[in-house]
């Protein structure tokens, strides 16, 4: 499939200037063009109007309607003229308006595709791009009693820029359309581009370096160019058709929002935000599975107010019991209390992060199933054993981090239940990637918790598919893309 870039202008002098360009094009002849599904078209949209029923507006509009990626897209542009954008300034961003300010209560910025030329404020313009991807933005940020705030954000025609900023914009033009709109591709023949999205630094990161490669390759094989990005490259999404997201997951996270917009972009996504807000809630999973009737340990949600009343928690739950923060992974915030003492002490503990911690009841197994889903279909299956002389997988302590042993098996080899009830809880959640874990007594089967984002590592769960397990995967990307008809 062909790729074209179109650089769409209100009037001819509007690029009178700047070098001249095949890729330009009039709003006029844009808007009067027919649809056509045979080229990937990306359109920059520099027109001197983006209201409503502006040709601004209508030119990104058809954009959209026609499949092509569009900046500035119809929804940032509702969002610039209804002044939607977040006011919050962090901490670091705070301090280098402080020092661009030199002393001043106000710093204006221009902005152009997320860059800026004031030196210390990269950051803060990367960041407002990817709030509002418009390619020429004016930014005036107000110190309002000692703290930093966001005043006013509107669009700038080109038609309106000096000499000097024209040169600016057509630095920054071309940076942006060779290296993230026309990025060139190491495989020509690749339908489809996918963004692995992926934490250099991450220690318990869900699939290490070996994996991610299988991934590449398995996608290379089925026509799909799959590449790695960090948090660093959100405004890089409208580049690809597909986001896989390896670094592991939280709502009031980085990977949330590379979901979200990258749903909202018309990207096929996995993690999806509805599994990601589904599943790293251990709250709402439990409420969730409790509804349904899929089992689980005995589980009780905790508040403070609880405190008052341990001796009934006690009596309902049982001694050990298990403690969680909602939020945590890898075992990180899990916490086996064995009597009424440290119970206590560590819920207060708990408290102080999170309103609410989920008590479990303890069911002492020798190793936990993992139970990989893919699409509503058992994927793979490992055995996950206990770190020696302890009660988990993993063991965060002061030598480190330890984790017991595993072993893996074809899906047909395990017990049916076990399956079965992974199947149970994950077709509450969606049809994406997920791992289960369970633990299996002579009681019965129970889940103890559905991961949106499950560990895939090279030689660990891919041991009896191998390279087939990635290819798996891929193979669900390319189908899911197929059917969206690009």
């Amino acid at each position: 499939m062909t790729k074209q870039l179109k650089i769409v202008v209100e009037h001819a002098s509007d690029w009178r200037g700047l070098y001249p360009s095949d890729d330009v094009i009039l709003a006029s002849e844009y808007l009067a063009m027919p649809p056509t599904a045979k080229a990937k078209t990306r359109v920059i949209n520099l027109c001197r109007d983006y209201g409503y029923l502006s040709a601004g507006y209508y030119t990104s509009l058809l954009a959209e309607a026609r499949a092509q990626r569009v900046v500035p897209s119809v929804k940032h542009m509702q969002d610039l003229s209804r002044r939607i954008w977040s006011t919050t300034i962090s901490v670091d961003a705070a301090k280098a308006l402080e020092t661009a300010a030199a002393g001043a209560d106000e710093v204006k910025l221009m902005l152009y595709f997320g860059t800026t030329q004031v030196e210390g404020l990269t950051m803060v313009a990367r960041r407002l791009f990817e709030q509002l991807s418009v390619p020429i933005l004016l930014a005036q940020f107000q110190k309002v009693k000692g703290a930093w705030r966001l005043g006013t954000v509107s669009a700038v025609g080109i038609h309106k820029l000096s000499d000097t900023e024209q040169t600016e914009f057509a630095q920054s033009l071309d940076h942006y359309s060779r290296l993230i709109w026309r990025k060139p591709r190491s495989n020509k023949q690749s339908r489809y581009d996918l963004a692995i999205l992926v934490d250099p630094e991450e220690p318990f990161a869900p699939s290490n370096s070996v994996a991610i490669s299988r991934f590449v390759k398995a996608g290379k094989k089925l026509g799909i160019h799959c590449e790695t990005i960090t948090r660093k490259d959100l405004g890089k999404l409208g580049e690809y058709d597909a986001l896989f997201i390896r670094a592991t997951t939280s709502v009031n996270h980085y990977t949330y929002k590379f979901a979200r917009i990258a749903q909202a972009e018309g990207l096929v996504v996995m993690d999806d935000p509805d599994s990601i807000l589904r599943c790293t809630n251990k709250i709402y999973l439990s409420q969730l599975l409790d509804t349904h009737g899929v089992p689980t340990p005995k589980t009780q949600i905790l508040a403070q107010s609880d405190l008052a009343q341990l001796d009934t928690v006690i009596a309902n739950m049982g001694l050990p019991m298990v403690l969680k923060v909602p939020d945590g992974s890898f075992s990180v915030g899990v916490h086996k209390v064995a009597d009424s003492a440290a119970l206590e002490s560590t819920l207060k503990q708990m408290f102080k992060s999170s309103a609410l911690v989920l008590a479990q009841q303890y069911l002492p197994t020798q190793f936990d199933w993992r139970i990989g889903v893919l699409n509503n279909q058992a994927l793979y299956a490992c055995r996950y054993y206990m770190v020696k002389n302890h009660w988990q997988i993993y063991h965060h302590g002061a030598k480190g981090t330890q984790s017991g042993g595993y072993d893996v098996m074809p899906t047909y080899e395990v017990p049916a239940k076990v399956i079965k009830t992974a199947l149970a809880a994950t077709k509450l959640i969606g049809n994406g990637l997920y791992g289960v874990d369970l633990k299996q007594s002579a009681d019965g089967v129970y889940i103890i918790e559905v991961n949106d984002n499950p560990s895939i590592e090279s030689a660990v769960e891919d041991r009896v598919l191998e390279q087939g397990l990635y290819e798996t995967i891929m193979a669900e990307f390319k189908r899911r893309l197929d059917q969206r008809g690009l």
